[in-house]
């Protein structure tokens, strides 16, 4: 007798019961911020103390340092859901669990994890400081410098491109501590925000994603301590492709969540918007594109979920990584460009809720991974 076969996008009771939890959050709580903390740019402090209220700021991080000790998978459905309803919300919590919080669980020593997880899970907001003007896609390319003072390190350079900058307590800072050896000179340093030399310079204007802060930050002689090293001196760069190869699921949750918003929202406007006597929605060429968006939204389900689970069984989802990322960031830009097109004039205009989701949407391409670094990635490990 033949195992029954679950369908990749089915939940488990707990898993199902959490995304409710959100959604309902996401509803009540986010939703009547959004527009004004994207007119504003600016996330709203109380919605942050929130997100760590509910948990979702340390879902990954076990019960003894104070998270929820969930699964990779649940932060996904968390960052999903709230995407559902405002991209920039879901990308501080993104960055918080996907990235930061599982650095620490990775490459964190014990005393690292005392130290700094119950605070990511219950009070600090995390960041990940990897991007540099001269280095992008050549991640590996950084000018930040590391100076070994005995006692402690010294920091000089800057970063730039930040995300939740304005809102962390605690940076992963990526810095050289021997340039003469390259990428193997590259080392994880944990950078409080009040350490001596350490400053956020401004805050960029972005086109989509507003409330989330987006920053520069300046390193002057900025003193470090010895210990605050983020897995060994010189394996930076594995921290920070290791992680990132987790994070770009965080981010195809992201994409699939702004997606399955735009859809929503446009399904629920062509039932009501009537044109020549009848509802837009019973015509054949807008039923088309409807049947297009769905179709899309869904393959953009079953690549993140496929590789979030990957990564929970503790299987190579490297790969699988690429192609969420890519798939789910190019869906997420056309879906929300349809839902505005079926909008007509509405879609254009900031009273309906399609022309933000399509601003938000167009950074999926770009951050944590281009889509051409996502397809070299790909290219790579089919040949």
């Amino acid at each position: 007798m033949s195992e029954k076969i679950m369908p990749l996008t089915e939940l488990t009771q707990d898993e199902t019961e959490f995304r409710d939890a959100v959604r309902d959050f996401a509803e009540g709580d986010i939703k009547p911020l959004v527009t004004e903390m994207d007119h504003k740019a600016q996330m709203d402090p109380a919605l942050v103390k929130k997100f760590f209220e509910m948990g979702i700021m340390g879902i990954e991080t076990p019960e003894n340092y104070g998270g929820l000790g969930g699964s990779f998978m649940t932060a996904c459905l968390v960052v999903e859901e709230l995407g559902r309803v405002d991209g920039s919300t879901s990308v501080l919590v993104d960055v918080q669990n996907t990235l930061v919080t599982n650095a620490f669980l990775k490459w964190g020593n014990d005393a690292m994890k005392e130290r700094y997880l119950p605070k990511l899970a219950t009070e600090w907001v995390g960041a990940y400081a990897l991007s540099e003007s001269s280095s992008g896609s050549d991640a590996f390319a950084l000018q930040l410098k590391a100076e070994d003072k005995g006692d402690k390190w010294l920091l000089n350079g800057s970063k730039l491109w930040i995300t939740n900058a304005n809102e962390a307590d605690l940076f992963i800072a990526f810095a050289n501590v021997d340039p003469s050896k390259g990428y193997k000179g590259i080392t994880a340093f944990l950078v409080e925000k009040d350490f001596v030399g350490f400053e956020v310079g401004k805050k960029e204007e972005k086109l989509g994603i507003r409330a989330s802060s987006t920053c520069e930050l300046r390193f002057e002689n900025c003193e470090v301590p010895k210990e605050n090293i983020l897995g060994d001196v010189g394996k930076g760069y594995k921290v920070a492709i290791e992680t990132l190869n987790e994070g770009r699921i965080g981010i195809g949750a992201q994409m699939l969540g702004i997606s399955q918003g735009a859809y929503d929202a446009t399904l629920k406007y062509i039932k009501e918007r009537e044109q020549f006597g009848k509802s837009i929605s019973s015509f054949q060429g807008v039923q088309f594109q409807l049947a297009e968006m769905r179709t899309m939204l869904e393959m953009s389900r079953l690549c993140v979920y496929n590789a979030a689970r990957l990564k929970d069984c503790g299987k190579d989802f490297v790969k699988e990584a690429a192609i969420a990322k890519l798939y789910s960031s190019r869906t997420a830009e056309k879906i929300a460009s349809m839902a505005v097109d079926l909008f007509g004039g509405n879609g254009f205009t900031s009273e309906y809720p399609v022309e933000k989701f399509y601003r938000d949407a167009k950074i999926g391409q770009i951050y944590e991974g281009t889509s051409n670094m996502q397809l070299q990635t790909i290219a790579k490990l089919e040949l």
